[in-house]
């Protein structure tokens, strides 16, 4: 081997060395930000309470797999039953409508229409509730308006589970 050879592998291998460390910056991801626990709390209790199973289309085609950029946008598919067929909104829209003031009372005193599970919401504490609302806000604006809903009675124009317990027929002997 020629001795310029021998005398350029030493600085060969200390630039990979370097490179490889970070300090070349090729290569390399940056530093993950500091994420506001805050907002790390709302996500967590987004993907923990189901949010997305109703409030992101195609969530569970995907297998919880979709992008956080995709989630809580709303569906242009509706739950009908007695109550009429009723759309989940696009909460990314909505919050940007609606104060935290607002959305602390409405989780807290609301009712409403199936699968909406109001009722456990209330369980939250009021610092889960605005973690929440911060994450959601965080996503910012994206996407359109669910449609309105469709009152009983009225066939939607839009696909939709019917959601309406059945009782099975009685077993004779």
């Amino acid at each position: 081997m020629k001795l310029a050879t021998l005398l350029s592998l030493p600085l060969a291998l200390a630039t990979l060395l370097f490179v490889a460390l970070g300090n070349g910056r090729v290569g390399v991801p940056a530093p993950a930000a500091t994420t506001d626990p805050q907002i790390a709390r709302g996500r967590y209790l987004v993907a923990f309470g189901g949010c997305n199973d109703c409030h992101t289309a195609g969530w569970r085609e995907s297998d919880g797999t979709l992008p956080v950029a995709r989630w809580m946008t709303g569906t242009k598919i509706g739950y009908r039953g007695p109550w009429g067929t009723v759309y989940p909104p696009n909460v990314r829209l909505l919050f940007y409508e609606m104060s935290e003031d607002a959305w602390l009372f409405s989780t807290r005193t609301r009712g409403g229409k199936p699968p909406m599970i109001w009722h456990d919401l209330r369980f939250l504490t009021s610092d889960d509730r605005r973690a929440i609302y911060a994450f959601v806000r965080s996503l910012g604006r994206a996407g359109e308006s669910a449609p309105d809903d469709v009152p009983p009675g009225r066939e939607p124009k839009t696909p939709y589970y019917w959601v309406v317990p059945q009782t099975p027929a009685p077993e004779h002997p």
